[in-house]
C-alpha cells in the first residue's frame, strides 16, 4: 500500500510531451482575431492556417509516466532539459515569452518582406554604457553610419570597416519623425563584453523593420516558443494579397522562421503532426530540416510539405491549389 501511494504522488525527474492544441492563424480565439492587419487594403480568406504546440507536464508521477509512456501518444524527457537547475518556472516562462515574441516580430518583417514591401534599418537594442548610447536610443532610424548610407542591416557593421577605437564617426537618423545627427566617438569592442573585433565598436545592435504606415498585429496569450513563426507569416501573406492561400482547405504547420524567411527546424514535430491530423488538416508544412523525423512518424492521410523558406512554403501551396506537385519528404 505505501508503494502504491508513493507511485501515485512522487513526482519523478521527467516531463511529459504530448500532442497540444491547434491554432487557426487566420481564425479568433475568444472573439479575438490571431493575426490582423490595420490601415491598409486586405482580402478575405478561406480554409485555416493552423500552427501546432506541445504540451509540455511538470510533476508527472510515477505511474502518471508509465500510463502516458506506455499509451504511445506521450514521450518522457529529463525534465532539466526544460527546466534548468537553478533557473525558475517564471524565468523559463518569460523566456518562452521572448522567443514567442520574436517569432511574430519575424513573422512579419518575412511576410512584408516577400511581398516587396520597404524596409528600415533600426537600432533595435543598445549597449548601456557603449558609445551609441550617448547619441542613439533604441528604435532610432539609422540613415547614414561614417557617411555610408544604411539600407540593410549588415550596413552598420560595414560602415564601420577601417575604423578604430577613438575615432569619432558621424551618423544620421530619424527619431520620432525628424531627422538628426550626431557624432560617435568609436570604442573598443572588449572594453563593454563584445568579442574582440579590429574596426571601432559603437555598440548597438541593427535590425530590420518593414517601412509602412498600417499595422499587423498577432494576439494569443498562453503559447510560448518561436516555431509558429511560418504560420503567421503565411497568415500575413494571405490577408494582404488576392485569393487564398489554402484554397478551403485545412493546413497546418510549424517551424521558426528568421527575418529574411528561412524556414528553420523545430522539436515536437511527432505531437505536432498528431494534433493537426486531430484538427482535420490534410496537409502539414515541415521544416526540411525536420523531414526526416517527420516522415517516419506522420499519422496516415497526413501529406507532408517541405518547406526550406516562406516563399517556398507560398510556391507549395500555389502548387496544390492548382493540382500540380509540391515539394515532399
Amino acid at each position: 500500500m505505501g508503494l502504491l501511494v508513493l507511485g501515485l504522488f512522487v513526482p519523478v525527474p521527467y516531463v511529459s510531451l504530448g500532442p497540444g492544441p491547434t491554432y487557426d492563424t487566420l481564425g479568433d480565439v475568444e472573439g479575438v482575431q490571431v493575426v490582423s492587419v490595420n490601415g491598409t487594403e486586405t482580402f478575405p480568406t478561406s480554409g485555416q492556417l493552423r500552427m501546432t504546440t506541445v504540451s509540455v507536464q511538470d510533476d508527472v508521477s510515477m505511474f502518471e509516466a508509465v500510463a502516458r509512456w506506455v499509451s504511445g501518444r506521450y514521450a518522457l524527457a529529463p525534465r532539466e532539459e526544460y527546466f534548468k537547475p537553478g533557473v525558475t518556472e517564471e524565468e523559463v516562462q518569460e523566456q518562452n515569452s521572448k522567443l514567442f515574441q520574436d517569432s511574430q516580430s519575424n513573422a512579419e518583417i518575412a511576410a512584408l518582406r516577400y511581398l516587396k514591401y520597404p524596409m528600415k534599418v533600426i537600432a533595435q537594442s543598445i549597449t548601456s554604457g557603449a558609445p551609441a548610447d550617448k547619441v542613439l536610443v533604441p528604435g532610432d532610424r539609422l540613415l547614414v553610419v561614417n557617411g555610408k548610407p544604411i539600407t540593410a542591416a549588415e550596413d552598420v557593421r560595414a560602415a564601420l570597416a577601417g575604423t578604430a577605437p577613438g575615432q569619432a564617426v558621424a551618423v544620421t537618423f530619424q527619431r520620432e519623425g525628424q531627422e538628426k545627427s550626431g557624432t560617435i566617438t568609436l570604442g573598443k569592442a572588449t572594453d563593454f563584453g563584445a568579442t574582440d573585433r579590429p574596426e571601432g565598436f559603437m555598440g548597438l545592435e541593427s535590425g530590420e523593420r518593414p517601412d509602412v504606415t498600417f499595422k499587423t498585429s498577432i494576439t494569443l496569450a498562453d503559447v510560448g516558443g518561436p516555431s509558429a513563426g511560418l504560420m503567421f507569416a503565411l497568415a500575413i501573406v494571405d490577408r494582404l494579397t488576392p485569393g487564398d492561400i489554402g484554397d478551403g482547405a485545412v493546413i497546418a504547420g510549424t517551424g521558426e522562421i528568421t527575418a529574411q524567411g528561412k524556414v528553420d527546424a523545430i522539436g515536437g514535430i511527432p505531437f505536432k503532426m498528431i494534433s493537426a491530423h486531430e484538427a482535420g488538416a490534410t496537409t502539414f508544412l515541415v521544416p526540411a530540416d525536420n523531414c526526416a523525423e517527420a516522415k517516419e512518424n506522420a499519422p496516415d492521410g497526413l501529406r507532408l510539405v517541405k518547406v526550406e523558406n516562406l516563399e517556398g512554403a507560398v510556391q507549395a501551396l500555389d502548387a496544390l491549389k492548382a493540382k500540380r506537385e509540391a515539394p515532399t519528404c
